[in-house]
Formats: structure tokens, C-alpha cells, sequence
């Protein structure tokens, strides 16, 4: 029962609860349109997806399923963005006014907080950014719907309602067929959608860290400094690439005026990062944006925010740990402070998981899909990141393909990390240490 209860391993086990209740909430007549139970691998498909805030789907959202199914998905993204032990933790704080260590423990695992003391303040904060940026970004939106495209006000809430808590949980769900494609020459809707990606994958130990010492940059932490220049570097590099690539693409920014290219531009790069929006065609890129959005998608965003992928902070240590290396340097050293071994030892374990499930997420899906490499690829890393766009082969992949993305999902949104911790239980003490000795590298 102890093992069971191991921190890592309730994190596994909320979420797979989660997929398992909400399989069957929408296996029910009554969460389709039509009022026949749909076939258990599109309900799976879809509640994996859901909890997993990747946004991949086998039917379209807004006419497949009903009003009670729309509202189950949204649940689900919300509880899955959100964090099962982060609203444990703040339901505990509130009826009993102290956490137990194990729930302290479990929800740190889940948060990613150094502290434990840091335990109940970055769940608050969860709470309330969550809360603000999510009705800040539908009353926006509801705004507009309502007066710029004729919607009715219950019909313009429900629509800003779902893209927000999607916008903002990196769900990259949405009740239009076309994802927000329709909304492409409209600022006042991709922008608040923009604003929401970024803020709810950024991090919330990143957002706890800035609003404690907001006005002093010297003392924010190192990996809130690695996660904003990373951040920074990642958009602005896939606003530009994606802006050069797609100039003169007659299907997606060629026949737009300048500030729809930049608009949508933009819109694509942190769209990217795991949002899984999309206002441009993707089936309609060309093949060296598709290439730009492996690595995007597969780095993702901050750690312990509602994003996937291996996370920013990661691969930016490895960055620095190259540049270390290259110059003779005996650390790992950024913004005057020196990177602890564990945290590289983390990060290469990180990024090699991701990198072999991604391989074996390709081989897999090239043995049972007819698609071409550049497609199956995109789609894997896209279920492996949690990020939720698609070249448009979702729909037609067998159920076995389903399954290995499925696998991907859960994976990706999990962490390999904790995953990984979940099945082996921690880590081992040994008595004694080998001599040591220098293979031959490179």
C-alpha cells in the first residue's frame, strides 16, 4: 500500500483515474449529438486527449459531440491543466488549514516546487491565475463574438468559455472544425488567445518567483531565468522562421496584408509551444515549417505549467552544459550561479526518454499508417509534446495508431521523469562507489 501511495505514482494514478471516468462519461448516449454511445475508442481517444491538454481528436468537437459531452471535455482539460494534487492540496488548505507532508510531498512531485514550504503558496496562486486569466480572457472574447460576429450572448459565452480554459491549459481544444483558422485576421481574438498559451505554460513556480520579486530580476531563481530567456528565444526564432517560410505560401500567409502575416506569425510560433490552436492550414505548410515545429513542439514550454513537451529549462541546460564544455569551463555555470549535477543528470534523462519514445512513437506508426515520414513524425512528437496540431491524419490512423498515441499523451503530460520514478520507486543509495574511469567520447 506504501508503494502505491508513493508520491510519483499517485500522480500516474490521478491522471489514469481521470482518463478511465472520463472514458465513461462520454461513452453515455447523452454526450453525443446524435444520442448513440460512441465507439470506446473515440471516447478514450478523446478523454486521453482531454486530461492528457494535448488536443488531438478522431471528430470534430463541436458537432460530434453533444452540449454535456462539449462540457466533459472541458472538465477534463481543466483538471488536467489545473493539477489533480494541486486542487487536493488547495482543498486540503482550506478545510483543514495544514497540509499533511505526504500531500505535501505528492503535490511538489506534481508542481515541481523546490520547497515544501512553497507547497500551499504556489497552489493559491494556481488558483487565482488561473481564475483571472481564464475569465479575463472569455469576457474578451465573448465581447467580440457577440458584438463583431452576431453571436448571441449565451452562444458567445459558451464559445469564450471553452477557448479560453483551452487557450489557457494548452488544451489546443476547439468547438470549430477549423480550430480558430476562421478568427485569422482577427486580433482581438488570437492576441487574448496568445496572452493565455503563454501565461499558462510558462510555469507557475515561474509565475510564484515573479511575483515575489517582480521588481528584482537579480534575485529571481535560476531555472525562472533560464525559463523566460528560453521562452523569449523560442518565439521570437519561430515568429521569424515561420514568417520566412510561409511569405509567399499561396494556401496560408501569401495572400495576407502585413500585419495578418505578422498576426498569424506569431499566432503559429506560440501556438507551437504545445498550445495546439492553429489559424493557419497546417496540411498546408510547407515542409520546412513542419520541420520548424519538431523542435518547438518537442521543447515545449515551462516546467510544471499547463504545456508539454521536455520543457525549456531542460533543454537550455543542456545548452549551456555544451557551451561549457566546449570552452574548458569545470561547471555548468548561467547567470552567476553553477548548475547542480542532478539537474544535468535530470535533463539528459529527460530529453533521451522523450527522444525514444518519440523514435519509437515513429516506428511504430510507420509500420501501420500508409503516411508519409514528415507527417507521421509531426503527429507523434504533437501527441508526445502535448501539443495537439495535426497535418490531418488523426481521424484516418487505425485503432492500434490511436493506441500508440494514447501511450504518447499520457507520457508526455505525465513527464517522463515522474513516469519514469512511478514504476522504478526511487532512487537507490548505494554503500559504496567503483573507481572511476574516462571512456573514449566522440
Amino acid at each position: 500500500m506504501r508503494t502505491l501511495l508513493h508520491p510519483t505514482r499517485a500522480v500516474a494514478m490521478a491522471f489514469l483515474l481521470a482518463i478511465a471516468l472520463g472514458t465513461l462519461l462520454l461513452m453515455l448516449p447523452v454526450a453525443t449529438a446524435t444520442g448513440e454511445p460512441p465507439p470506446t475508442v473515440t471516447a478514450f481517444f478523446t478523454a486521453v486527449s482531454a486530461v492528457c491538454v494535448t488536443g488531438l481528436v478522431v471528430v470534430d468537437t463541436g458537432t460530434y459531440w453533444s452540449p454535456f459531452g462539449q462540457v466533459v471535455i472541458l472538465l477534463l482539460f481543466q483538471a488536467g491543466g489545473f493539477g489533480f494534487m494541486t486542487g487536493a492540496t488547495l482543498l486540503g488548505v482550506m478545510v483543514n488549514r495544514s497540509l499533511r507532508l505526504r500531500t505535501r510531498l505528492v503535490t511538489q512531485v506534481e508542481a515541481h516546487v523546490i520547497g515544501l514550504g512553497d507547497v500551499a503558496s504556489v497552489a493559491r496562486l494556481v488558483l487565482v491565475v488561473t481564475a483571472v486569466c481564464e475569465l479575463l480572457i472569455a469576457a474578451i472574447l465573448a465581447a467580440r463574438l457577440h458584438a463583431w460576429y452576431g453571436l448571441g450572448w449565451g452562444e458567445a459565452a459558451w464559445n469564450a468559455v471553452f477557448h479560453a480554459v483551452s487557450a489557457f491549459n494548452n488544451a489546443g481544444f476547439s468547438i470549430h472544425e477549423d480550430s480558430v483558422m476562421r478568427y485569422g485576421r482577427d486580433g482581438w481574438i488570437l492576441v487574448p488567445l496568445m496572452f493565455g498559451i503563454i501565461v499558462g505554460g510558462i510555469g507557475f513556480p515561474v509565475l510564484h518567483d515573479l511575483r515575489l520579486r517582480l521588481r528584482d530580476p537579480r534575485h529571481w531563481s535560476l531555472h525562472s531565468k533560464l525559463t523566460l530567456l528560453g521562452t523569449g528565444i523560442l518565439l521570437a526564432v519561430g515568429f521569424v522562421l515561420v514568417l520566412w517560410f510561409e511569405w509567399t505560401n499561396p494556401a496560408t500567409l501569401g495572400p495576407m496584408p502585413l500585419g495578418e502575416k505578422v498576426l498569424n506569425a506569431a499566432f503559429a510560433s506560440v501556438s507551437a509551444r504545445t498550445a495546439g490552436f492553429n489559424s493557419l492550414d497546417i496540411s498546408a505548410l510547407y515542409r520546412e515549417t513542419w520541420a520548424l515545429h519538431y523542435p518547438l513542439m518537442f521543447i515545449g514550454a515551462g516546467s510544471a505549467g499547463t504545456a508539454g513537451g521536455v520543457k525549456v529549462g531542460t533543454v537550455f541546460i543542456l545548452v549551456l552544459l555544451v557551451f561549457s564544455e566546449i570552452r574548458g569551463l569545470p561547471d555548468n555555470e548561467a547567470f552567476g550561479r553553477r548548475i547542480s549535477t542532478t539537474a544535468q543528470r535530470q535533463a539528459i534523462t529527460v530529453l533521451v526518454l522523450g527522444a525514444l519514445l518519440v523514435t519509437a512513437g515513429t516506428m511504430i506508426l510507420l509500420r501501420l499508417t500508409p503516411y508519409s515520414a514528415d507527417r507521421v513524425i509531426f503527429e507523434v512528437i504533437s501527441a508526445f509534446a502535448t501539443v495537439g496540431l495535426s497535418t490531418g491524419i488523426t481521424a484516418d490512423i487505425p485503432p492500434a495508431g490511436l493506441l500508440v498515441l494514447t501511450v504518447l499523451m499520457y507520457a508526455g503530460r505525465v513527464g517522463t521523469i515522474t513516469l519514469a520514478a512511478a514504476l522504478v520507486l526511487g532512487r537507490r543509495r548505494m554503500p559504496y562507489r567503483y573507481a572511476e574511469e574516462h571512456p573514449i567520447v566522440g
